[in-house]
């Protein structure tokens, strides 16, 4: 757990607009976000994107049914290869290794209609381009199957708090990220938490995004 917190405060000053965080996520988050993973149906895809050091992978793997599939996406090629270690070497990931693929990638990358069962999203929206947000939220509703659940979190207040301080271009970014954000959730979403043992606090989202214009 240590080894993970170095790496993951390295990459934070390193690539902070893709991190995004100081410290991977708690368990409590962790768990939150994996909440929708498991289901009745054999044969589901999960995917997971952004997973850093794997806090949320670890979580994810043991709600694995015995015919489900694991895909990860990680732009990070550090986190990449502490993901491809933790497979190799910690048995709760190994017993599951032949069903888990890495992808050294951006998840826009991936095929659009891939059919995910669900997606786990661990991606800091709130330090991208308004209009790249716009487009990842497009990318992940043309990756779910019809009925998918899309998992993913922000901090609490974070980015209002930011509203208020920024100025100019950054905090028309901001309302543009809100705005996206705020259609998506109104619509689709159908579960929230509140996950106060993180640090900082976090809000998960659980959506379900049935039509296609989500993002478009």
């Amino acid at each position: 757990m240590l080894k993970d917190h170095r790496l993951f405060f390295r990459q934070f000053r390193e690539n902070f607009h893709t991190t995004g965080s100081i410290a991977p996520s708690s368990r409590w988050l962790s768990q939150a976000l994996a909440r929708y993973v498991s289901g009745q149906s054999p044969g589901r895809r999960i995917l997971e994107v952004g997973p850093g050091t794997g806090a949320v992978t670890r979580w994810i793997v043991p709600a694995l049914g015995p015919t489900d599939r694991l895909d990860i996406v990680e732009m990070n090629g550090e986190f990449v290869a502490h993901l491809r270690q933790r497979i190799d070497s910690e048995a709760i990931f190994a017993a599951a290794a032949d069903r888990i693929q890495i992808f050294h990638q951006g998840v826009e990358e991936l095929a659009r209609g891939a059919g995910y069962d669900a997606i786990v999203s661990g991606l800091p929206l709130n330090n991208f381009s308004a209009a790249l947000v716009e487009k990842l939220l497009g990318v992940l509703q043309g990756l779910l199957a019809p009925g998918g659940t899309l998992s993913f979190f922000e901090y609490v207040a974070v980015r209002s708090a930011k509203q208020i301080v920024s100025r100019g271009n950054d905090r028309r970014r901001l309302r543009e990220i809100s705005g996206h954000l705020g259609r998506l959730l109104s619509a689709h979403e159908f579960h929230r938490e509140c996950v106060l043992r993180n640090l900082p606090p976090a809000w998960v989202h659980h959506v379900r995004l049935s039509s296609p214009d989500v993002g478009e």
